[in-house]
């Protein structure tokens, strides 16, 4: 039995022939190789437009803006995955990329669909700041964090926030989205109760969904910035092991608190 809808399997990216590979209707070698950038060639990839030279650099600017983090969980799995297994580069990348969830790296795609929701509210609200206002209030009524703002250290504001809403707007590219994340974050303190700023988490689908990034595909700029950062990771675990040291350091810095035979006594190594 057939699941799903009765359609024509097809795709619309790639195909090719004996002489010619064809990538969204070009010609790879004749038309791309060599002439786009990788970062154009992605958005050619998804939109099956060329980006502008604005769009391309405001894509650029949030790759850049994420692709490190220093050694967060989803750097210490892949650096210690690679050092028990050191020929295995791909399964240590992947082991770091299966890490990324609601709380590290899908956090821009869910600031981008409330962005989103608040954008399609303000067609019959009263105004812009109105929608936001009762899209902010059924967050808070739901119990639900308010994605894309706040942050434990940058509480002042998030600098690559503030940066990209400036590219942004030097880029010419700066529309409707930043608007609606500068009016959540002035709205925040009446709404909440306490203020909190733009996260750069809030700003990236802010910048991208106004430089006509889609909607369903935000989730792939914090994979495709992090894999380049676990990559350089990888890199210096190979040249500089730590990999086993932060295991070590992760059985030192955890108390067993289960039961233990009578003459069992703990080793001071871990």
């Amino acid at each position: 039995m057939k699941i799903g809808k009765a359609t024509v399997p097809r795709t619309a990216i790639c195909t090719s022939d004996e002489h010619t590979i064809v990538v969204r209707g070009r010609d790879l070698s004749k038309d791309l190789i060599g002439k786009l950038s990788f970062v154009e060639h992605f958005f050619l990839l998804l939109t099956g437009q060329p980006p502008s030279a604005g769009e391309a650099a405001v894509l650029n600017a949030t790759l850049v803006a994420i692709a490190e983090h220093g050694l967060v969980p989803s750097v210490q799995v892949s650096r210690m995955t690679l050092a028990a297994a050191p020929e295995a580069l791909q399964g240590a990348v992947a082991a770091g990329i299966l890490g990324c969830g609601s709380v590290v790296l899908g956090s821009s795609e869910a600031a981008g669909r409330f962005l989103a929701q608040i954008s399609a509210r303000g067609k019959s609200a009263a105004s812009l700041e109105a929608a936001a206002r009762e899209v902010v209030r059924e967050y808070r009524e739901a119990k639900q964090a308010i994605p894309g703002y706040g942050h434990p250290l940058h509480r002042g504001g998030d600098p690559r926030a503030l940066r990209l809403l400036e590219v942004a707007a030097e880029a010419n590219t700066s529309g409707h989205h930043a608007e609606i994340a500068r009016a959540v974050e002035r709205l925040l303190p009446e709404v909440i109760g306490r203020a909190l700023a733009l996260n750069v988490s809030g700003a990236i689908p802010a910048v991208l969904l106004d430089a006509g990034y889609p909607l369903l595909a935000l989730k792939g700029v914090p994979l495709l910035a992090r894999t380049a950062g676990l990559v350089a990771h990888l890199l210096e675990e190979q040249q500089r092991a730590i990999g086993f040291v932060m295991s070590h350091a992760a059985a030192q810095a955890i108390n067993y608190d289960g039961e233990a035979p009578p003459d069992f006594k703990p080793s001071k190594d871990g």
